[in-house]
């Protein structure tokens, strides 16, 4: 793995730019710094608690799994002075006493024979970035947090309790109030299983772009290329280039509200990936908006070939957790590729929000059928702070590549 440079960089960086753009006084809105001192006392702290208990059965691992951690954040965003601002936030993963399950890559529990639960302890410079706001975009140098729609290709692994977040330079352009564009340099990837490990950090030469035009009371089009030069996991290089469309009618008064989503991508190799290859995306959404519920139906597609490995079309830098079911089966795309047919009911329940799906998996290429889930969550807020979540997921399968796994959370968070 290189040597990283830009973590040293970073914090010298956002202070000899604001010292030096900030050394004299300037006129400003009544809620911005007129000097580098009110950048900072009128500056806003935040802080956040975010307590998980997890288990996880799964065959044919002969023992079951449970962590129950405890991810304390504080985070501090200076005032606009100038236009510039600046954002630090750091993590802290408690370990509360538990053991008996594996941290993944390569940390800290790992007994064998215990499934992973990705939550490793430990502490983590979660954000730190130079921000320069103008009329016409926004501009962010350091790490910070990056996601493109629905993080199908570009998020930020939020479930997990050590976020995912980017060492880049990005930029946000809105070139009126229904075009936008956003670019960003990608010097390394900061992974959830912190830098203790390999595995926590990717170096990379990365470039991502993503323009998007909002049509008037329709629909969204966005078109997107995702050029990943990854140098220290070559096979996770690629180059990602697709369209998407998202919008809704209906809905006024106690109407039925229509939504749907249309996607498709190429994928091919990039750089010093040793596999030459091609694969396609497709993803169709439909949903149905009730007064008492919303239905919803989707049909996503992976391309993989069956007699070649290595040609699976791959997302590394997703927030994989949010697709192809909560347990997680599926996190790398088998070479044979993936269908997942889905379907879910969710609505509100008084304060209460809750979610039940249904997912059917096979191959892209080939007979094999990989499993079928079920997933469902409950979830409220209380005082405008506080917050708990109910969570579950049951994967079943015939397949000897893949083993019948429950998960069950519970989850506290507070949020100030």
């Amino acid at each position: 793995m290189r040597k990283r440079t830009l973590k040293a960089t970073i914090s010298t960086a956002l202070l000899t730019t604001l010292f030096a753009a900030t050394s004299f006084p300037v006129m400003a809105a009544e809620d911005s710094a007129t000097t580098f001192g009110e950048a900072f006392t009128k500056g806003k702290f935040g802080y956040s608690f975010r307590w998980r208990l997890e288990n996880v059965d799964q065959d044919p691992l002969p023992h079951d799994a449970t962590a129950a951690p405890l991810r304390a954040r504080i985070n501090f965003h200076t005032a606009d002075l100038a236009g510039f601002s600046a954002k630090a936030e750091f993590d802290y993963v408690f370990d509360l006493g538990l053991d008996n399950y594996n941290a993944g890559g390569g940390n800290k529990p790992n007994p064998p024979g215990y499934p992973v639960i990705a939550d490793p302890s430990g502490d983590d410079l979660n954000q730190l970035f130079l921000q320069y706001k103008a009329g016409f975009g926004k501009f962010r140098l350091g790490r910070q947090r990056i996601i493109y729609d629905n993080a199908r290709f570009v998020g930020n692994v939020g479930w997990r309790q050590n976020e995912q977040t980017y060492d880049s330079f990005s930029f946000g352009q809105s070139a009126g109030a229904d075009f936008n564009v956003q670019y960003s340099y990608v010097d390394n990837v900061n992974r959830i299983f912190g830098d203790e490990v390999n595995a926590g950090d990717h170096a990379q030469n990365t470039h991502l772009l993503n323009a998007s035009y909002k049509f008037p009371n329709a629909a969204k089009l966005t078109a997107y290329y995702y050029d990943i030069d990854n140098e220290d996991v070559a096979s996770l290089s690629n180059v990602t280039y697709g369209v998407r469309l998202t919008g809704k009618t209906g809905g006024d008064g106690d109407g039925i509200k229509f939504g749907y989503t249309a996607e498709y991508a190429r994928q091919k190799e990039n750089a010093d990936n040793p596999v030459d290859y091609s694969a396609d995306y497709w993803r169709g959404d439909l949903s149905l908006g009730f007064s008492w519920a919303t239905l919803y139906i989707g049909y996503e597609s992976l391309g993989g070939d069956d007699l070649i490995p290595g040609q699976a079309f791959r997302t590394p830098l997703a927030t994989l957790h949010a697709f192809n079911g909560w347990a997680d089966k599926f996190l790398t795309t088998p070479d044979e590729g993936i269908n997942d047919a889905f379907l879910g009911v969710k609505g509100n329940l008084g304060k209460w929000k809750w979610n039940v799906l249904y997912h059917d998996f096979s191959a892209q290429s080939g007979p094999e059928s990989w499993g079928t889930e079920f997933d469902g969550s409950i979830s409220r807020k209380f005082a405008d702070h506080f917050g708990i979540l109910f969570k579950a997921a049951s994967f079943s399968t015939d397949s000897l590549r893949y083993g019948d796994t429950t998960k069950l959370w519970v989850q506290l968070t507070a949020n100030y």
